[in-house]
């Protein structure tokens, strides 16, 4: 490679770099750099450097977070939830997937993640605290949920991955990309709450029928903080069946939450069955909505995920570039040059995978997946297995506590160290980034390659 290929490298390991050490939003170093390469080592001007500008990604976040945003100030949201609560009875050992499969829910219609479990997680580790439940294998159950319905067809991170494989000539089809996700993501949960339970056992947890006071022995790395009273919230109660939690009163369903849900289920349709695109459609739903209460207008704008806005749009911008340089194609054939292109795919996974743990999954999505794209197009792996493993690995990672999803379980969880959480967390998030790349890698590339 030249050195005018290997300097744009340098600084997007940069960019990394610096958002991960300071609050800066890596969009805006992505635009610069964009700039900066652009105009200085290719000679374009600004048409030329934007011509690559994810215009229908970015009008996906400002509508899906728009109609959402909506959606939550009304109160929908916590509707939906506390009535998945109730369908089962607030059963404790169902409610953890609940929670998961709400989380699932929302970001497949179109939620962003770290917007779903940040409407999730507060009634979760409440839900945790009141029953004695693990806050810790709650936020996973929740952030795998959010990831699970992460990519599908309509989610933001779904469409911005198809349209980073179309563009390069391939096709992807969208329904094995989402189930792909939720697969994974549903095994790592199962084994969440397996490990965790068998953790408990071994160090000798006594559970209370009545949440009152019972044994005072915990697991450090399982219920929280030290010797609590189980009635504090401190003990395991994953697996019990006999702890009765409180549940929310029910309230009676208003007019405009009836129209949002109406809303739902018209934007579902317009979608997935007519094919229309889900900017505008939600574009119009959130306006809509808007109009019942135009106080809220402003507050719903203001909602929008700006943040990720440009996150997606300088790091595509930036990386378009760097296509056109060559500096893409040139990273590939070095990669390819590793060895067996499988062994590629793994090295890739955990590239991903490990950097993901404290940068931007989004922003390494569009960063690391044109990577595998000229591997790709030799047909030698499959095109959907390699990517969802990809993708997969980008984001099972986020219950790491430098990730805007852990950050957001860490602020609230209840009754418990904030330090010691803290370690838990991370400690859970080495567990998954050792584990995580190489299961996506063994069941959705080796396994279909075995077939």
């Amino acid at each position: 490679m030249t050195s005018i290929e290997v300097l744009p490298l340098i600084a997007l390991v940069a960019m990394f770099v610096i958002a991960t050490f300071f609050p800066i939003n890596i969009g805006i170093l992505g635009f610069i750099g964009a700039f900066v390469v652009g105009f200085f080592a290719l000679g374009y001007d600004d048409k030329e450097i934007l011509a690559e500008f994810p215009s229908s990604i970015v009008l996906t976040i400002v509508g899906v977070t728009y109609f959402f945003g909506m959606a939550k100030k009304n109160g929908t949201i916590d509707l939906l939830v506390n009535s998945c609560i109730r369908a089962v009875n607030g059963r404790v050992t169902v409610v953890p997937w609940v929670f998961f499969f709400t989380a699932s829910v929302l970001t497949a219609l179109g939620t962003f993640s770290p917007a779903a479990v940040a409407l999730i997680v507060p009634a979760a580790m409440a839900f945790a605290a009141r029953t004695n439940m693990s806050p810790l294998v709650m936020g996973i159950m929740v952030i795998n949920g959010a990831h699970a319905g992460a990519f599908s067809p309509i989610s933001v991170s779904g469409v911005l991955v198809r349209d980073i494989v179309e563009s390069n000539g391939l096709s992807l089809a969208p329904w094995t990309l989402f189930l792909c996700s939720y697969g994974i993501n549903t095994l790592l949960s199962v084994l969440t709450v397996v490990g965790y339970a068998a953790l408990a056992r071994t160090r000798g947890l006594e559970f209370s029928a009545t949440g009152s006071a019972g044994s005072t022995r915990t697991s450090p790395g399982i219920g929280g903080p030290g010797r609590t009273p189980t009635g504090a919230g401190g003990t395991t109660a994953l697996l019990t069946r006999q702890v009765t939690p409180v549940l929310a009163p029910t309230e009676p369903v208003t007019r405009v939450q009836k129209l949002t849900l109406f809303l739902i289920g018209a934007l579902l349709v317009l979608v997935l069955v007519l094919h229309l695109p889900i900017s505008f459609v939600a574009i119009a739903a959130g306006a809509v909505l808007a109009f019942t209460d135009l106080s809220k207008q402003s507050d719903a704008i203001a909602d929008i995920s700006w943040s990720t806005v440009l996150l997606v749009a300088g790091m595509v911008t930036y990386i378009s570039v760097l296509q056109e340089m060559g500096t893409i194609d040139h990273l590939a054939e070095m990669a390819i040059t590793i060895g067996a292109p499988i062994v590629v795919a793994v090295v890739l996974c955990y590239v991903i995978g490990v950097t993901s743990a404290f940068a931007s999954s989004t922003a390494l999505l569009a960063a690391v997946i044109p990577l595998a794209m000229p591997l790709l197009g030799t047909g030698a792996l499959p095109v959907v297995g390699v990517v969802a493993a990809l993708a997969i690995s980008a984001t099972v990672v986020d219950v790491s506590p430098f990730s805007t999803n852990g950050a957001l379980v860490l602020a609230n969880a209840q009754n418990i160290e904030r330090p010691r959480f803290y370690r838990q967390l991370l400690l859970n998030a080495g567990i998954v980034v050792a584990v995580a790349p190489a299961l996506c890698w063994l069941l959705l590339v080796v396994v279909p390659e075995m077939l």
